[in-house]
């Protein structure tokens, strides 16, 4: 199975920046598609980027945004680490959330939020206005 374990977390007032890191161990090979998604309390686990891990399954795009953090948010990934960052600029308010890192196996389109069955632990983002 896939271990994966968020990190990069905190406290960041508004219009601030904060990095993301997922490592992700054990059989990663199995992952075609990484994946960050939040949560609040009281609301469903909203998906926030994706990207492709496999070449040779990319189908037109290789990374996917919601449209509420579109242009704000980059997702990249570092392959000789086996790891997925968030870089997160002009933070907002409402981006306060518990933010996961999840992986999924299969051909699926790069901006369905669905199939992940990886997920880590989650790490916490503050943003105070």
């Amino acid at each position: 199975q896939v271990q994966l374990v968020e990190s990069g977390g905190g406290l960041v007032q508004a219009g601030g920046s904060l990095r993301l890191s997922c490592a992700a161990s054990g059989r990663t090979f199995s992952s075609d598609d990484m994946g960050w998604f939040r949560q609040v309390p009281g609301k469903e686990r909203e998906f926030v980027a994706g990207i492709r891990l496999r070449a040779i399954r990319w189908r037109g795009d290789v990374t996917s945004y919601a449209d509420s953090v579109k242009g704000r948010f980059t997702i990249s990934r570092d392959d000789a680490k086996n790891t997925v960052f968030l870089q997160m600029n002009s933070l907002k308010p409402e981006d306060t959330a518990v933010y996961y890192c999840a992986g999924r196996g299969g051909d699926y389109a790069i901006d369905y939020p669905g199939g992940y069955d990886y997920w880590g632990q989650g790490t916490q983002v503050t943003v105070s206005s």
